[in-house]
């Protein structure tokens, strides 16, 4: 088996494809919703660019934020279990729920705001590669309100074959394909849409301009984990004596005189950012 070098979970090469070929974002977002593509008026992507300046950034999130039909709708891929993806989920949909609200708007215009997570690990204990929650009363499982959804597909629990009419699986597969027999075989069922994303994968791997992108986003990744496992060991030293609490304090204080974000110091630590802007 050959290792391809990039495959469809590498972030940048999953966001120029997608980006550059939103007929292909939308088909793939009609599978992961199960929607139907003729239901589909308005569709655009909010967030196109991938300015080089960008992935430099400590944290920079190479997701895809949508509207449809009035919906905000979010796809991200995440390569790596880091222990807190449910809280970095909630996190995500509270910011994007939130930051929809115009000024001056009513609550009730708030839209409808949907998280899709391709995971290439497992998350829950259960056979099912795919789960979706809403906001759900505990015993009556009533819904609280119709404007929450998340959308969770497990990568590592698809079935070994898939079948040409399947076409949510073929595309998670295709995520899944980490070596050139496997997007081969992928490609010989000769579905159309399936073969024109393969095709999309070989014209953006051989771009100089991704090339680049994904060189500036690995410097940027290892430089992330650097300076996180700093400000983590920093932060612990100061704080093992006084507690746990105290510790994860220690490591947001270093954090930011490191020059991180409130918001990124918010995904890596958990503090509110009240108690974060206290400091």
């Amino acid at each position: 088996m050959t290792k391809l070098e990039y495959t469809f979970k590498t972030d940048t090469l999953f966001k120029m494809l997608f980006v550059k070929h939103t007929d292909l974002l939308k088909q793939l977002v009609c599978e992961l919703l199960g929607i139907r593509l003729e239901s589909i008026g308005e569709f655009f992507v909010i967030n196109p660019e991938m300015p080089p300046e960008s992935l430099g950034d400590k944290f920079c999130r190479l997701d895809i934020n949508m509207t449809i039909d009035g919906q905000r709708v979010d796809l991200e891929i995440q390569v790596r279990d880091e222990g807190d993806y449910p809280e970095r989920v909630l996190f995500h949909w509270a910011r994007e729920y939130s930051s929809a609200l115009q000024e001056g708007g009513d609550y009730i215009d708030l839209p409808r705001t949907v998280i899709i997570s391709i995971l290439n690990f497992n998350l829950f204990e259960c056979e099912e590669y795919y789960s979706e929650f809403q906001a759900l009363e505990v015993t009556r499982h009533t819904p609280l309100t119709n404007k929450m959804n998340l959308y969770f597909y497990e990568l590592g629990k698809l079935p070994e074959e898939v079948t040409a009419d399947d076409m949510r699986l073929l595309w998670l597969t295709l995520f899944k394909a980490d070596t050139k027999e496997e997007l081969a075989k992928i490609e010989s069922m000769e579905v159309p849409v399936m073969e024109q994303a393969i095709k999309a994968y070989h014209q953006i791997t051989a771009e100089s301009e991704f090339k680049e992108k994904e060189r500036l986003y690995s410097i940027a990744r290892h430089n992330e984990a650097a300076a996180l496992r700093h400000a983590r060991n920093e932060g612990k030293a100061e704080g093992k004596v006084e507690g746990r609490a105290e510790g994860v304090e220690k490591v947001a204080q270093k954090m930011k005189e490191m020059g991180f974000t409130k918001e990124q110091i918010q995904t890596a630590t958990g503090l509110s950012l009240d108690r974060i802007n206290s400091m």
